[in-house]
């Protein structure tokens, strides 16, 4: 099997992007019968709007304890190290900001619920990478539809067979069939079950990691196969203005919620990748 993959560089997608127009226009005169588009998830959950100021929450006091103790002396402390993150990420751990992070945590507790809000990012699908001041996108609650259709929109303009994929850039772990996904989504065969246990336990076992895919509409996927998807068009697309709040901070030379809607323009995007598969 001959895998091509297609990157597409666009503007960047702010709130009220009519990304279905978007995403057909780039693969005009490209896409082919049978290609797999993939699109960021977080990309689409800023284009509908579907975020949140942190700024304007006020934390409960679950949520700076997470911040202040967990965070600083749990995941930069043991889990840290027995998930084997990075030096320098645990170092960021350990001095977590504590107004900012309670706020976060507050956030996943209301919209992820308590074993996601103990992760140490990503909680629940919530990210607060490539958004501007203190700004995080919420996870889809229904992909499904979006994925329906983006693609429904390409096959009637173009006449052609495609499949649409939506994918997050958190892991899935894998041991042989068995695939625990970060959080639940409706994809045959990942399974979910405990926030940041499934984190703790997949790298504590060197479990293989992949992207993984949110939504797919147009064909039914052997759930190995859907992850190979989601990590080749994870890989490609890159991570914009940085993986991280820290690293868009280090970036543009600004404090952590200093970062500008102007700022994030000046980056290249890619949220939309074309896998295309041949004998």
């Amino acid at each position: 099997m001959r895998i091509k993959v297609i990157v597409f560089r666009t503007a960047y997608w702010r709130p009220g992007t009519n990304y279905v127009k978007v995403i057909s226009s780039l693969v005009e005169g490209i896409v082919q019968d049978q290609d797999i588009i993939t699109v960021s998830e977080k990309a689409l959950s800023v284009a509908r709007g579907s975020i949140v100021d942190e700024s304007r929450i006020t934390p409960s006091s679950v949520a700076r304890f997470l911040s202040s103790f967990w965070m600083r002396r749990i995941w930069g402390g043991p889990l840290g190290q027995i998930t084997k993150l990075k030096k320098r990420t645990i170092k960021r751990l350990r001095n977590y900001p504590s107004v900012e992070g309670a706020a976060h945590k507050q956030v996943a507790l209301r919209k992820a619920g308590v074993l996601q809000a103990l992760r140490h990012f990503s909680e629940g699908g919530i990210d607060a990478s490539n958004l501007p001041y203190s700004y995080v996108s919420l996870p889809i609650k229904d992909a499904p539809h979006i994925a329906d259709t983006i693609r429904l929109d390409i096959e009637k303009r173009y006449g052609i067979r495609i499949v649409a994929m939506i994918v997050d850039g958190d892991a899935t772990f894998s041991f042989k069939n068995l695939h625990l996904a970060p959080r639940h989504v409706e994809v045959e065969g990942l399974v979910h079950f405990g926030g940041f246990l499934t984190f703790v336990l997949g790298r504590a076992l060197h479990l293989k990691q992949r992207a993984t895919p949110i939504a797919v509409s147009g064909r039914t996927f052997n759930p190995d196969y859907a992850l190979t998807i989601a990590e080749i068009a994870n890989r490609a697309r890159g991570y914009g203005a940085g993986l991280t709040v820290w690293d868009m901070a280090r970036r543009f030379k600004v404090g952590i919620n200093e970062i500008t809607w102007k700022m994030l323009e000046s980056v290249p995007h890619r949220p939309v990748v074309i896998v295309r598969l041949s004998e």
